[in-house]
């Protein structure tokens, strides 16, 4: 069962997806899935592969930008960036629990000049609490 979040009027955020859940990306006007996670993660995880070859067969397309253990970096951070730019429509991002993927959204955002409070209360709107990174956004934006 889909649990798509707004982050925005273009981004969703979601736990982990299954090809399942594809259509139903389709059908709120998901254009791009961009995958978080790191393949190998958990034993029960479909690879991200999988989810490409089914966005792709959707018509969808996907990215992948992996946020492991080591955290994110600014190139993460600038692709993420980029990615928004660049989709044509709306954008469904993806990791085990959703967490990293708002995370990495909040910090493209300040990263474009977003207010931090702002994402910050939008993150919250859809459940995420953004404050283990809050002074990074600040730091981005400028306002540290």
């Amino acid at each position: 069962m889909s649990d798509f979040r707004r982050l925005s009027s273009s981004v969703l955020a979601s736990p982990q997806i299954s090809t399942d859940d594809i259509d139903a990306a389709k059908k709120m006007g998901v254009t791009l899935i961009i995958n978080n996670r790191p393949d190998g993660e958990a034993p029960d995880q479909p690879e991200g592969a999988l989810i490409e070859q089914a966005a792709r067969a959707a018509g969808l397309d996907y990215l992948a930008i992996p946020i492991g253990q080591a955290g994110f970096g600014k190139e993460q951070i600038a692709a993420m960036a980029d990615a928004f730019v660049q989709a044509d429509g709306t954008i469904l991002a993806y990791c085990r629990s959703g967490t990293r993927s708002t995370f990495l959204w909040s910090l493209a955002q300040a990263s474009q000049g977003q207010d931090p409070a702002e994402i910050s209360q939008a993150a919250a709107d859809a459940g995420y609490d953004v404050s283990p990174i809050r002074p990074m956004l600040d730091a981005f934006s400028g306002e540290s």
